[in-house]
């Protein structure tokens, strides 16, 4: 993709676009996406949101100590309180994931979770390697969760939600379905990258526990209310053409004691509505290009 001023698809505003629903007259596809991420004791962390990773020496024992606790712990209420309401999850999983947390990956096969591709390691940003290596790295985290997963998969976010001019051109070589880094829109669209087709599905900065816990200190109740108040709007527009909400979660932040009855509640408020489709990303892309309304 060669540098642009604008992204590789039109500029449709969401009130010029057809109407349309997911199955079965779905207002809302609720997609629910646990990050998955192995952090190196080896590559410094940032103690703070304000401090930078670089001015740290290792081991920042504290920080990663945070983080390994939502792969020993977190991840585990997490499953237990998706399944509680019947949501199978679309993780976005580093490939170390595999080989250092087996067992995360196999219980999320057994509840029938989706696995995204998300970089080899959350240390690592697409656009901090050599140009040269970007290819390489993508095929092996395509590979790796092939091989541990028994299904290649088909949908993308970067670490960070980075991507370089040649990411999006990356994916689409090695048969990625969707991505979603560009947290721009409600409802999925084409991109168009040299003449051949990606899918955008809306991934969220803002109802995301990184974003407002981690870096804008909500408390988990806090973040519970914006995710009801933001179901409140796309459920009413729902009824007009299809939206999707995706809440984007972290073992570590979410999966603590003190918010996960937070989600909990969150969770059951959403699924006592009519008209919620409860749905992977791949099910919900391929459903939007069936819709007919695809642009």
């Amino acid at each position: 993709m060669q540098p642009t001023d604008y992204g590789p698809f039109p500029y449709v505003p969401i009130n010029r676009r057809p109407k349309w629903k997911w199955p079965n007259g779905a207002r809302v596809a609720l997609w629910v996406i646990p990050n998955l991420e192995f952090f190196s004791l080896k590559s410094p962390m940032p103690g703070h949101p304000w401090e930078k990773a670089a001015e740290q020496k290792t081991p920042t024992v504290r920080q990663w100590g945070q983080r390994d606790y939502g792969n020993r712990v977190g991840v585990f209420r997490m499953m237990e309180v998706l399944s509680r309401h019947g949501i199978r999850a679309t993780a976005t999983t580093n490939a170390d994931v595999c080989d250092y947390h087996p067992q995360i990956i196999e219980d999320a096969v057994k509840l029938g979770w989706e696995f995204m591709g998300h970089n080899k390691t959350n240390t690592t940003r697409l656009n901090a390697i050599p140009p040269e290596e970007e290819r390489a790295l993508i095929r092996y985290c395509t590979e790796k969760l092939r091989q541990a997963t028994g299904k290649k998969p088909v949908g993308w976010l970067g670490s960070g939600l980075t991507e370089t001019w040649n990411t999006l051109d990356y994916l689409v070589e090695e048969g990625y379905l969707y991505v979603s880094d560009w947290v721009n829109d409600d409802q999925p669209y084409k991109m168009n990258v040299n003449g051949k087709q990606l899918v955008y599905l809306p991934y969220s900065y803002e109802i995301n526990d990184s974003g407002q816990v981690h870096y804008r200190f909500a408390t988990g109740d806090e973040f519970a209310t914006m995710i009801r108040h933001t179901f409140d709007v796309l459920y009413r527009e729902g009824a007009e053409s299809a939206r999707v909400m995706a809440i984007c979660l972290h073992p570590f932040i979410i999966g603590v004691p003190h918010r996960i009855g937070a989600l909990d509640a969150a969770l059951r408020y959403i699924c006592a509505h009519e008209g919620v489709w409860k749905a992977t990303g791949e099910e919900i892309v391929r459903a939007y290009l069936a819709s007919g309304a695809a642009i």
